[in-house]
């Protein structure tokens, strides 16, 4: 069993260093990769997203490879949040959106990174969020339609609808 976790974590110290040397942020970071940069510390990058929801869309990264923000020292954490108002106060400025969205991810690429999404009212991402805020209230609004008093004024209301069946049917 000791050999087994002996293994398994050199394994798993080879795929690290291997998800850090194919990291297209690492990359970018290191000067490798070609990328559109917007503001940098010493501890934080900000670029251009290269698939944009919107017009200036961006990228806050840390220059270390972490895979989840909260993994980030303090230091770290202050930077990349301290970039992303610096940066978003930019593309108020710049691009006068409504708003600017943020959020974070890293299931893709598992490098750390905060979004930053100039948006308008009515754009693909407002529109995304206004369905998941419909989402997310959709089953208290469905539930309340199973319930006896609003089943009971939803067939009376039918009931009363007028409408005379249609020949050969029986209501």
């Amino acid at each position: 069993m000791i050999v087994s976790i002996f293994y398994l974590c050199r394994i798993v110290g080879e795929m690290e260093e291997f998800s850090e040397k194919a990291c297209i942020f690492c990359e970018i970071v290191g000067g490798r990769a070609p990328s559109h940069k917007i503001y940098e510390d010493d501890l934080t990058l900000c670029i251009l997203d290269i698939n944009p929801l919107s017009r200036g869309q961006a990228l806050v990264i840390p220059k270390r490879h972490v895979p989840w923000w909260h993994e980030l020292s303090r230091e770290e954490n202050a930077s990349l949040f301290q970039v992303a108002k610096i940066v978003a106060e930019k593309m108020m400025h710049s691009l006068q959106p409504d708003f600017v969205c943020m959020y974070a991810r890293g299931r893709r690429i598992p490098h750390t990174h905060i979004f930053l999404v100039p948006t308008y009212s009515g754009d693909v991402l407002d529109r995304f969020f206004n369905a998941l805020e419909l989402f997310q209230e959709s089953p208290q609004k469905l539930a309340a339609l199973s319930e006896a008093r609003s089943m009971e004024e939803t067939a009376n209301l039918m009931r009363k609808s007028g409408m005379e069946p249609v020949q050969g049917e029986q209501s």
